[in-house]
């Protein structure tokens, strides 16, 4: 019997988020809905213009983290953060959401990432992240018993930018397939992927990843197409299995023989779509790694993420096993 569910690896930033217009954006240079990498400069010129923000920890892989265990999963996580106050917030935050968290902190330089998160009055959120500590996770990070020992290890997209992670992530790889174990990730946003297209292509194409979970928009940036079907029927032949979401459209699971369609669950208001994907992976996983069917993985992740997208910030404030039950998924 496996030690976890899910191992998570990816970026321990913590999320500094505030609300703004659509002209602050405009004015600070801000691409809207991505995800800009920043550096220290940067970063604290935008946090000196924020206005009144929220400070919780975050990172695309902790979250989906933090949703395995609110689910009732046990879940693991590798993460670098520093011996900073940033870092002792972060630490502190996984670990009482249940994620078992163990990699070594820094000692000093590089503190801490953060991301200053602006989210518009029309929910979608623009990340401008400083990577600091994070761009240190490497192969000395990686726990082969939590490799081994998780069902499925998945890791974010964003970590192809720091160039180590991407040898933690092998190595990881390599544990958890010697193991008879599954590996999935997430593609991130688009701008990563036109970032790594062909070694993402390669991941899959080469068996390094199984499971593949990403936006519309970022499976039609891996493939260049825009064509949603199109996408759709060339995911298929590269990975195993994949989940792609649609906003209030739903999400769609597929395998080399199955098409999955998974709709929405109604929400009351859409507040802010931090972590609806991050979630949405979360819940999925739970699913998967409970032996439940694809429907049912989905409508778990469609459940993670319309409950995130209606409250501020990336992790959940409801139990989600307990909301499972309430709507009969559980």
């Amino acid at each position: 019997m496996s030690e976890y569910d899910v191992l998570c690896i990816g970026n321990a930033i913590v999320d500094i988020i505030a609300q703004c217009d659509d002209a602050f954006l405009v004015e600070n240079g801000i691409i809207k809905g991505a995800m800009n990498l920043i550096d220290a400069e940067r970063a604290e010129l935008l946090y000196s213009r924020m206005g009144p923000a929220i400070e919780a920890s975050g990172g695309s892989a902790g979250n989906t983290a933090a949703g395995v265990a609110s689910f009732g999963g046990r879940a693991a996580f590798f993460g670098k953060v520093s011996a900073d106050h940033l870092g002792h917030i972060y630490e502190h935050d996984i670990k009482a959401q249940g994620v078992a968290f163990d990699t070594a902190p820094l000692a000093g330089q590089p503190p801490t990432a953060r991301s200053m998160i602006f989210v518009t009055p029309d929910g979608e959120r623009s990340m401008n992240t400083y990577l600091g500590a994070c761009v240190e996770l490497g192969p000395e990070d990686v726990e082969a018993d939590k490799a081994a020992g998780a069902k499925v290890t998945y890791f974010e997209g964003y970590l192809w930018d720091p160039p180590r992670a991407k040898e933690a992530i092998r190595l990881t790889a390599a544990h958890a397939h010697a193991a008879g174990r599954e590996v999935s990730m997430t593609l991130s946003d688009s701008f990563c992927v036109d970032r790594y297209r062909d070694e993402f292509l390669d991941l899959m194409r080469s068996g390094t990843v199984d499971i593949v979970f990403a936006n519309e928009s970022e499976l039609k940036a891996l493939y260049q197409t825009s064509s949603f079907d199109k996408g759709l029927e060339l995911i298929r032949k590269d990975c195993r299995l994949a989940a792609v979401t649609r906003s209030e459209l739903g999400s769609v699971v597929v395998t080399k023989d199955e098409t999955v369609p998974v709709e929405a669950i109604e929400i009351d208001r859409l507040v802010d779509t931090t972590g609806a994907g991050d979630l949405y992976a979360a819940g999925f996983l739970f699913g998967y790694t409970s032996g439940r069917s694809l429907k049912d993985c989905g409508m778990l992740g469609s459940l993670g993420a319309g409950l995130v997208i209606q409250q501020i910030g990336p992790r959940p404030r409801r139990n989600l096993r307990q909301a499972a039950q309430e709507v009969g998924l559980l």
